[in-house]
Protein backbone atom coordinates (compact mmCIF):
# COMPACT_ATOMS: atom_id res chain seq x y z
CA UNK A 1 0.00 0.00 0.00
CA UNK A 2 1.49 3.30 -1.10
CA UNK A 3 2.38 5.77 1.55
CA UNK A 4 1.26 3.92 4.68
CA UNK A 5 4.65 2.75 5.96
CA UNK A 6 5.86 6.33 6.60
CA UNK A 7 2.55 7.70 7.75
CA UNK A 8 2.54 9.92 10.82
CA UNK A 9 0.11 9.63 13.73
CA UNK A 10 -1.37 12.15 16.14
CA UNK A 11 0.66 12.32 19.31
CA UNK A 12 -2.39 12.29 21.61
CA UNK A 13 -6.19 12.23 21.67
CA UNK A 14 -6.14 15.86 22.76
CA UNK A 15 -3.96 16.72 19.78
CA UNK A 16 -6.41 15.09 17.38
CA UNK A 17 -9.45 16.74 18.99
CA UNK A 18 -7.81 20.17 18.82
CA UNK A 19 -6.70 19.63 15.21
CA UNK A 20 -10.12 18.32 14.16
CA UNK A 21 -11.79 21.13 16.10
CA UNK A 22 -9.44 23.52 14.34
CA UNK A 23 -10.65 22.03 11.07
CA UNK A 24 -14.28 22.53 12.10
CA UNK A 25 -13.95 25.83 13.98
CA UNK A 26 -13.05 28.63 11.67
CA UNK A 27 -14.61 31.26 9.47
CA UNK A 28 -17.62 29.01 9.00
CA UNK A 29 -18.50 29.61 12.66
CA UNK A 30 -17.45 33.18 13.24
CA UNK A 31 -17.77 34.80 9.81
CA UNK A 32 -20.45 32.76 8.03
CA UNK A 33 -22.78 31.39 10.72
CA UNK A 34 -24.01 34.73 12.19
CA UNK A 35 -24.99 36.21 8.84
CA UNK A 36 -26.61 32.96 7.65
CA UNK A 37 -28.71 33.02 10.84
CA UNK A 38 -29.56 36.66 10.11
CA UNK A 39 -30.60 35.87 6.54
CA UNK A 40 -32.83 32.98 7.65
CA UNK A 41 -34.87 34.45 10.47
CA UNK A 42 -32.89 33.83 13.64
CA UNK A 43 -34.02 31.34 16.31
CA UNK A 44 -35.94 28.94 14.07
CA UNK A 45 -32.86 28.48 11.91
CA UNK A 46 -30.75 27.91 15.03
CA UNK A 47 -32.96 25.04 16.22
CA UNK A 48 -32.92 23.41 12.80
CA UNK A 49 -29.15 23.83 12.60
CA UNK A 50 -28.56 22.22 16.02
CA UNK A 51 -30.73 19.24 15.04
CA UNK A 52 -28.91 18.80 11.73
CA UNK A 53 -25.50 18.98 13.40
CA UNK A 54 -26.52 16.47 16.09
CA UNK A 55 -27.97 13.97 13.60
CA UNK A 56 -26.32 14.46 10.23
CA UNK A 57 -23.11 16.15 11.32
CA UNK A 58 -22.24 13.63 14.03
CA UNK A 59 -23.16 10.60 11.91
CA UNK A 60 -21.29 11.70 8.81
CA UNK A 61 -18.27 12.90 10.79
CA UNK A 62 -17.94 9.46 12.41
CA UNK A 63 -18.21 7.86 8.98
CA UNK A 64 -15.39 9.97 7.57
CA UNK A 65 -13.06 9.39 10.51
CA UNK A 66 -13.77 5.64 10.45
CA UNK A 67 -13.03 5.46 6.71
CA UNK A 68 -9.73 7.24 7.19
CA UNK A 69 -8.55 5.20 10.15
CA UNK A 70 -9.52 1.89 8.55
CA UNK A 71 -7.58 2.55 5.35
CA UNK A 72 -4.75 4.89 6.42
CA UNK A 73 -5.31 6.65 3.08
CA UNK A 74 -6.42 9.89 1.52
CA UNK A 75 -10.05 10.22 0.26
CA UNK A 76 -9.32 8.86 -3.22
CA UNK A 77 -7.27 5.95 -1.93
CA UNK A 78 -9.72 5.17 0.88
CA UNK A 79 -12.77 4.75 -1.36
CA UNK A 80 -10.75 2.85 -3.97
CA UNK A 81 -9.34 0.46 -1.34
CA UNK A 82 -12.70 -0.37 0.23
CA UNK A 83 -14.99 -0.08 -2.79
CA UNK A 84 -12.83 -0.59 -5.85
CA UNK A 85 -12.19 1.80 -8.72
CA UNK A 86 -15.92 2.41 -9.20
CA UNK A 87 -15.91 4.45 -5.99
CA UNK A 88 -12.68 6.32 -6.71
CA UNK A 89 -14.55 9.34 -8.24
CA UNK A 90 -16.20 9.94 -4.86
CA UNK A 91 -12.75 10.59 -3.41
CA UNK A 92 -11.97 12.96 -6.27
CA UNK A 93 -15.22 14.83 -5.60
CA UNK A 94 -14.17 15.39 -1.99
CA UNK A 95 -10.74 16.67 -2.95
CA UNK A 96 -12.23 18.97 -5.62
CA UNK A 97 -14.83 20.31 -3.20
CA UNK A 98 -12.12 21.22 -0.74
CA UNK A 99 -10.10 22.97 -3.44
CA UNK A 100 -13.09 25.03 -4.57
CA UNK A 101 -13.87 26.06 -1.00
CA UNK A 102 -10.25 26.88 -0.20
CA UNK A 103 -10.04 29.13 -3.28
CA UNK A 104 -12.59 31.58 -1.86
CA UNK A 105 -11.87 30.77 1.80
CA UNK A 106 -8.35 32.19 1.64
CA UNK A 107 -9.76 35.43 0.24
CA UNK A 108 -11.89 35.97 3.35
CA UNK A 109 -9.07 34.69 5.56
CA UNK A 110 -6.83 37.33 4.00
CA UNK A 111 -9.31 39.96 5.19
CA UNK A 112 -8.67 38.82 8.77
CA UNK A 113 -4.93 39.46 8.34
CA UNK A 114 -5.64 42.92 6.95
CA UNK A 115 -7.89 43.75 9.87
CA UNK A 116 -5.12 42.97 12.33
CA UNK A 117 -3.24 45.92 10.86
CA UNK A 118 -6.33 48.13 10.56
CA UNK A 119 -7.20 47.55 14.21
CA UNK A 120 -3.66 48.10 15.50
CA UNK A 121 -3.41 51.44 13.62
CA UNK A 122 -6.82 52.62 14.85
CA UNK A 123 -8.27 52.77 11.33
CA UNK A 124 -11.49 50.94 12.24
CA UNK A 125 -12.02 52.07 15.83
CA UNK A 126 -15.53 53.47 15.39
CA UNK A 127 -19.13 52.74 16.38
CA UNK A 128 -20.56 54.30 13.21
CA UNK A 129 -22.00 51.61 10.87
CA UNK A 130 -21.69 53.81 7.80
CA UNK A 131 -18.02 54.53 8.42
CA UNK A 132 -17.12 50.91 9.15
CA UNK A 133 -19.11 49.67 6.16
CA UNK A 134 -17.53 52.19 3.79
CA UNK A 135 -14.04 51.17 4.88
CA UNK A 136 -14.79 47.48 4.40
CA UNK A 137 -16.32 48.01 0.94
CA UNK A 138 -13.37 50.14 -0.17
CA UNK A 139 -10.86 47.53 0.99
CA UNK A 140 -12.43 44.45 -0.63
CA UNK A 141 -12.97 46.38 -3.90
CA UNK A 142 -9.23 47.01 -4.22
CA UNK A 143 -7.69 44.82 -6.94
CA UNK A 144 -4.36 44.17 -5.22
CA UNK A 145 -4.60 44.58 -1.45
CA UNK A 146 -6.95 41.63 -0.72
CA UNK A 147 -4.95 39.37 -3.05
CA UNK A 148 -1.72 40.30 -1.30
CA UNK A 149 -3.18 39.33 2.06
CA UNK A 150 -4.61 36.13 0.56
CA UNK A 151 -1.13 35.28 -0.74
CA UNK A 152 0.37 35.78 2.73
CA UNK A 153 -2.33 33.60 4.27
CA UNK A 154 -1.80 30.88 1.65
CA UNK A 155 1.93 30.95 2.40
CA UNK A 156 1.19 30.39 6.11
CA UNK A 157 -1.04 27.43 5.24
CA UNK A 158 1.72 25.96 3.08
CA UNK A 159 4.28 26.45 5.85
CA UNK A 160 2.23 24.61 8.46
CA UNK A 161 1.14 21.75 6.15
CA UNK A 162 4.72 21.42 4.94
CA UNK A 163 5.78 20.72 8.55
CA UNK A 164 3.70 17.53 8.64
CA UNK A 165 1.27 16.26 11.27
CA UNK A 166 3.11 16.31 14.58
CA UNK A 167 5.48 19.24 14.11
CA UNK A 168 3.05 21.33 12.07
CA UNK A 169 -0.69 20.82 12.39
CA UNK A 170 -0.90 19.26 15.87
CA UNK A 171 1.55 21.60 17.53
CA UNK A 172 -0.25 24.63 16.14
CA UNK A 173 -3.70 23.42 17.11
CA UNK A 174 -2.88 22.45 20.70
CA UNK A 175 -1.63 25.92 21.54
CA UNK A 176 -3.95 28.25 19.71
CA UNK A 177 -7.38 26.62 19.67
CA UNK A 178 -7.86 26.75 23.48
CA UNK A 179 -6.86 30.41 23.39
CA UNK A 180 -9.48 31.08 20.73
CA UNK A 181 -12.21 29.40 22.80
CA UNK A 182 -11.37 31.47 25.88
CA UNK A 183 -11.30 34.72 23.94
CA UNK A 184 -14.65 34.01 22.31
CA UNK A 185 -16.21 33.40 25.71
CA UNK A 186 -14.85 36.71 26.98
CA UNK A 187 -16.07 38.59 23.90
CA UNK A 188 -19.53 37.04 24.15
CA UNK A 189 -19.91 38.02 27.80
CA UNK A 190 -18.89 41.58 26.94
CA UNK A 191 -21.24 41.73 23.94
CA UNK A 192 -24.36 40.58 25.78
CA UNK A 193 -23.78 43.26 28.43
CA UNK A 194 -24.13 46.07 25.86
CA UNK A 195 -27.24 48.31 25.93
CA UNK A 196 -29.81 46.97 23.50
CA UNK A 197 -28.14 43.54 23.27
CA UNK A 198 -31.26 41.82 24.65
CA UNK A 199 -33.13 42.48 21.41
CA UNK A 200 -30.38 40.71 19.48
CA UNK A 201 -30.47 37.74 21.84
CA UNK A 202 -34.26 37.48 21.38
CA UNK A 203 -33.80 37.52 17.59
CA UNK A 204 -31.11 34.82 17.80
CA UNK A 205 -32.85 32.53 20.32
CA UNK A 206 -36.61 33.00 19.70
CA UNK A 207 -37.96 30.68 16.97
CA UNK A 208 -40.21 32.18 14.30
CA UNK A 209 -41.37 29.16 12.33
CA UNK A 210 -43.40 31.34 9.95
CA UNK A 211 -40.10 32.13 8.26
CA UNK A 212 -39.12 28.46 7.83
CA UNK A 213 -39.09 27.17 4.25
CA UNK A 214 -37.30 24.52 2.23
CA UNK A 215 -34.48 26.99 1.73
CA UNK A 216 -34.05 27.21 5.51
CA UNK A 217 -33.25 23.50 5.75
CA UNK A 218 -30.98 23.72 2.73
CA UNK A 219 -29.08 26.65 4.27
CA UNK A 220 -28.76 24.86 7.63
CA UNK A 221 -27.42 21.70 6.05
CA UNK A 222 -25.01 23.64 3.85
CA UNK A 223 -23.76 25.57 6.88
CA UNK A 224 -23.26 22.34 8.83
CA UNK A 225 -21.16 20.88 6.02
CA UNK A 226 -19.18 24.10 5.63
CA UNK A 227 -18.52 24.44 9.35
CA UNK A 228 -17.66 20.78 10.08
CA UNK A 229 -15.61 20.41 6.87
CA UNK A 230 -17.79 17.46 5.82
CA UNK A 231 -17.80 16.10 2.30
CA UNK A 232 -14.35 17.36 1.38
CA UNK A 233 -12.21 14.62 2.92
CA UNK A 234 -10.78 16.69 5.78
CA UNK A 235 -11.95 14.49 8.65
CA UNK A 236 -11.31 11.36 6.58
CA UNK A 237 -7.69 12.40 6.08
CA UNK A 238 -7.26 13.45 9.71
CA UNK A 239 -8.80 10.10 10.71
CA UNK A 240 -6.11 8.30 8.73
CA UNK A 241 -3.55 9.62 11.23
CA UNK A 242 -5.61 8.47 14.26
CA UNK A 243 -4.37 5.57 16.38
CA UNK A 244 -6.52 2.47 16.81
CA UNK A 245 -6.69 2.99 20.56
CA UNK A 246 -8.85 6.12 20.21
CA UNK A 247 -12.63 5.76 20.50
CA UNK A 248 -14.11 7.33 17.39
CA UNK A 249 -17.58 8.08 18.78
CA UNK A 250 -16.51 10.02 21.88
CA UNK A 251 -13.70 11.75 20.01
CA UNK A 252 -16.06 12.83 17.24
CA UNK A 253 -18.60 13.99 19.82
CA UNK A 254 -15.99 16.25 21.41
CA UNK A 255 -15.13 17.78 18.03
CA UNK A 256 -18.76 18.32 17.00
CA UNK A 257 -19.66 19.68 20.43
CA UNK A 258 -16.82 22.23 20.37
CA UNK A 259 -17.78 23.30 16.86
CA UNK A 260 -21.43 23.80 17.85
CA UNK A 261 -20.50 25.75 20.99
CA UNK A 262 -18.31 28.14 19.02
CA UNK A 263 -21.06 28.70 16.42
CA UNK A 264 -23.59 29.54 19.13
CA UNK A 265 -21.17 31.82 20.98
CA UNK A 266 -20.28 33.63 17.75
CA UNK A 267 -23.96 34.04 16.93
CA UNK A 268 -24.76 35.43 20.38
CA UNK A 269 -21.81 37.79 20.21
CA UNK A 270 -22.47 39.14 16.73
CA UNK A 271 -26.26 39.48 17.09
CA UNK A 272 -25.84 41.32 20.39
CA UNK A 273 -23.53 43.80 18.65
CA UNK A 274 -25.75 44.06 15.56
CA UNK A 275 -28.83 45.16 17.48
CA UNK A 276 -26.90 47.24 20.00
CA UNK A 277 -25.32 49.39 17.29
CA UNK A 278 -28.10 49.31 14.72
CA UNK A 279 -26.57 47.06 12.08
CA UNK A 280 -28.50 44.85 9.67
CA UNK A 281 -28.55 41.19 10.85
CA UNK A 282 -28.84 40.03 7.23
CA UNK A 283 -25.96 42.12 5.95
CA UNK A 284 -24.18 39.20 4.32
CA UNK A 285 -20.52 38.09 4.35
CA UNK A 286 -19.18 41.45 5.48
CA UNK A 287 -21.16 41.41 8.71
CA UNK A 288 -18.32 40.24 10.92
CA UNK A 289 -15.88 42.77 9.53
CA UNK A 290 -18.32 45.63 9.88
CA UNK A 291 -19.87 44.84 13.24
CA UNK A 292 -17.12 43.38 15.40
CA UNK A 293 -14.93 46.52 15.44
CA UNK A 294 -17.86 48.38 17.02
CA UNK A 295 -17.59 46.45 20.27
CA UNK A 296 -13.86 47.08 20.54
CA UNK A 297 -14.43 50.84 20.34
CA UNK A 298 -16.55 50.67 23.51
CA UNK A 299 -14.11 48.62 25.59
CA UNK A 300 -11.20 49.74 27.75
CA UNK A 301 -8.11 48.59 25.89
CA UNK A 302 -10.35 47.77 22.95
CA UNK A 303 -7.64 48.27 20.33
CA UNK A 304 -5.36 45.70 21.94
CA UNK A 305 -8.29 43.34 22.49
CA UNK A 306 -9.39 43.77 18.88
CA UNK A 307 -5.92 43.03 17.56
CA UNK A 308 -5.85 39.86 19.62
CA UNK A 309 -9.25 38.79 18.36
CA UNK A 310 -8.39 39.21 14.69
CA UNK A 311 -5.11 37.38 15.24
CA UNK A 312 -6.97 34.44 16.73
CA UNK A 313 -9.68 34.66 14.07
CA UNK A 314 -6.92 34.39 11.49
CA UNK A 315 -5.53 31.40 13.36
CA UNK A 316 -8.96 29.73 13.37
CA UNK A 317 -9.15 30.32 9.63
CA UNK A 318 -5.63 28.94 9.30
CA UNK A 319 -6.37 25.67 11.10
CA UNK A 320 -9.43 25.15 8.88
CA UNK A 321 -7.54 25.96 5.70
CA UNK A 322 -4.79 23.54 6.71
CA UNK A 323 -7.31 20.72 7.02
CA UNK A 324 -8.82 21.55 3.62
CA UNK A 325 -5.42 21.49 1.92
CA UNK A 326 -4.16 18.32 3.64
CA UNK A 327 -6.41 15.82 1.72
CA UNK A 328 -5.00 16.91 -1.64
CA UNK A 329 -1.46 16.86 -0.30
CA UNK A 330 -2.04 13.40 1.18
CA UNK A 331 -3.46 12.22 -2.16
CA UNK A 332 -0.34 13.30 -4.05
CA UNK A 333 1.90 11.71 -1.41
CA UNK A 334 -0.03 8.43 -1.11
CA UNK A 335 -0.99 7.80 -4.71
CA UNK A 336 1.71 9.54 -6.75
CA UNK A 337 4.74 9.39 -4.43
CA UNK A 338 5.20 13.14 -4.24
CA UNK A 339 7.37 14.48 -1.48
CA UNK A 340 5.38 16.57 0.99
CA UNK A 341 7.26 19.68 -0.06
CA UNK A 342 6.48 19.27 -3.77
CA UNK A 343 2.85 18.36 -3.07
CA UNK A 344 2.36 21.45 -0.91
CA UNK A 345 3.98 23.72 -3.49
CA UNK A 346 1.83 22.47 -6.37
CA UNK A 347 -1.42 22.61 -4.40
CA UNK A 348 -0.65 26.09 -3.08
CA UNK A 349 0.04 27.50 -6.55
CA UNK A 350 -3.15 26.06 -8.08
CA UNK A 351 -5.33 27.15 -5.16
CA UNK A 352 -4.06 30.73 -5.23
CA UNK A 353 -4.65 30.95 -8.97
CA UNK A 354 -8.27 29.93 -8.34
CA UNK A 355 -8.57 32.59 -5.62
CA UNK A 356 -7.86 35.50 -7.97
CA UNK A 357 -11.30 35.68 -9.67
CA UNK A 358 -13.03 35.24 -6.29
CA UNK A 359 -11.19 38.23 -4.85
CA UNK A 360 -11.82 40.38 -7.90
CA UNK A 361 -15.55 39.59 -7.63
CA UNK A 362 -15.82 42.35 -5.04
CA UNK A 363 -14.17 44.97 -7.24
CA UNK A 364 -13.15 45.01 -10.90
CA UNK A 365 -15.11 41.86 -11.76
CA UNK A 366 -18.19 42.64 -9.68
CA UNK A 367 -20.22 43.11 -12.86
CA UNK A 368 -19.23 39.71 -14.23
CA UNK A 369 -21.91 37.11 -13.44
CA UNK A 370 -22.33 33.43 -14.15
CA UNK A 371 -25.79 31.97 -13.58
CA UNK A 372 -26.74 35.27 -11.97
CA UNK A 373 -23.92 35.18 -9.40
CA UNK A 374 -20.47 36.69 -9.01
CA UNK A 375 -17.59 34.23 -9.23
CA UNK A 376 -17.16 34.27 -5.44
CA UNK A 377 -20.86 33.62 -4.80
CA UNK A 378 -20.96 30.94 -7.50
CA UNK A 379 -18.06 29.01 -5.94
CA UNK A 380 -19.65 29.32 -2.51
CA UNK A 381 -23.08 28.22 -3.76
CA UNK A 382 -21.78 25.34 -5.90
CA UNK A 383 -19.58 23.89 -3.18
CA UNK A 384 -21.85 24.27 -0.16
CA UNK A 385 -25.21 23.57 -1.84
CA UNK A 386 -24.26 20.91 -4.41
CA UNK A 387 -20.79 19.40 -4.09
CA UNK A 388 -20.72 18.85 -0.32
CA UNK A 389 -24.27 17.43 -0.03
CA UNK A 390 -23.65 15.17 -3.03
CA UNK A 391 -20.44 13.91 -1.47
CA UNK A 392 -22.22 13.33 1.83
CA UNK A 393 -25.07 11.50 0.07
CA UNK A 394 -22.75 9.12 -1.75
CA UNK A 395 -20.59 8.62 1.36
CA UNK A 396 -23.61 7.70 3.48
CA UNK A 397 -24.68 5.17 0.83
CA UNK A 398 -21.16 3.77 0.68
CA UNK A 399 -20.76 3.37 4.45
CA UNK A 400 -24.36 2.31 5.04
CA UNK A 401 -24.55 -0.36 2.34
CA UNK A 402 -21.15 -1.12 0.82
CA UNK A 403 -18.93 -0.98 3.92
CA UNK A 404 -21.45 -1.48 6.72
CA UNK A 405 -19.78 -4.41 8.49
CA UNK A 406 -16.35 -2.84 8.30
CA UNK A 407 -17.70 0.47 9.57
CA UNK A 408 -19.29 -1.09 12.66
CA UNK A 409 -16.10 -3.01 13.40
CA UNK A 410 -14.05 0.18 13.07
CA UNK A 411 -16.29 1.99 15.55
CA UNK A 412 -16.08 -0.86 18.06
CA UNK A 413 -13.20 -1.45 20.43
CA UNK A 414 -10.87 -4.32 19.48
CA UNK A 415 -12.19 -7.64 20.75
CA UNK A 416 -15.49 -6.16 22.02
CA UNK A 417 -19.01 -6.64 20.72
CA UNK A 418 -20.38 -3.73 18.68
CA UNK A 419 -22.24 -1.18 20.81
CA UNK A 420 -26.01 -1.21 20.44
CA UNK A 421 -26.09 2.35 19.07
CA UNK A 422 -24.03 1.39 16.02
CA UNK A 423 -27.05 -0.41 14.56
CA UNK A 424 -29.13 2.75 14.86
CA UNK A 425 -26.30 4.76 13.35
CA UNK A 426 -26.15 2.36 10.40
CA UNK A 427 -29.93 2.54 9.86
CA UNK A 428 -29.69 6.34 9.86
CA UNK A 429 -27.00 6.24 7.16
CA UNK A 430 -29.06 3.79 5.10
CA UNK A 431 -32.59 5.14 5.30
CA UNK A 432 -32.65 8.67 6.75
CA UNK A 433 -29.58 10.52 5.51
CA UNK A 434 -29.79 9.61 1.78
CA UNK A 435 -33.37 10.80 1.10
CA UNK A 436 -32.85 13.93 3.23
CA UNK A 437 -29.64 14.78 1.39
CA UNK A 438 -31.26 14.03 -1.98
CA UNK A 439 -34.13 16.35 -1.09
CA UNK A 440 -31.68 19.12 -0.17
CA UNK A 441 -29.91 18.70 -3.51
CA UNK A 442 -33.20 18.86 -5.42
CA UNK A 443 -34.25 21.92 -3.44
CA UNK A 444 -30.95 23.67 -4.15
CA UNK A 445 -31.41 22.94 -7.84
CA UNK A 446 -34.94 24.36 -7.79
CA UNK A 447 -36.48 21.05 -8.87
CA UNK A 448 -38.72 20.79 -5.77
Amino acid sequence: MIGTEQREFWGSRFGFVMAAAGSAVGLGNIWRFPYVVGENGGGAFLLIYVAIVALFGMSLAMSEIALGRATRRNPVGAFAQLGGNAWRPLGYLGVLSGFVILSFYIVVAGWTLAYIGFMSRGVIVSTEPAQLGAHFESFIASPLQPLAYAAVFMALVAWVVGGGIGKGIERFSKLLMPALFLLLIGLTLRAISLPGAAEGLRFFLTPDFSKVSAETFSAALAQAFFSLSLGMGCLLTYGSYLKKSSAIASTTGAVVGLDLCVSVLAGLMVMAIVFSFGFDPAAGPGLTFVTLPAIFATMPGGVLFGVGFFILLAVAALTSAISILEPTVAYLIDEHRFSRGKAVLLCTAVCFAMAIPSSLSFGHWSGFHLFGKTFFDLMDHAATNYMLPLGALLSSLFVGWKWSKGAINELSRPGAEPASWTRGWLLFLRFVAPPALAWILLTSAGIV
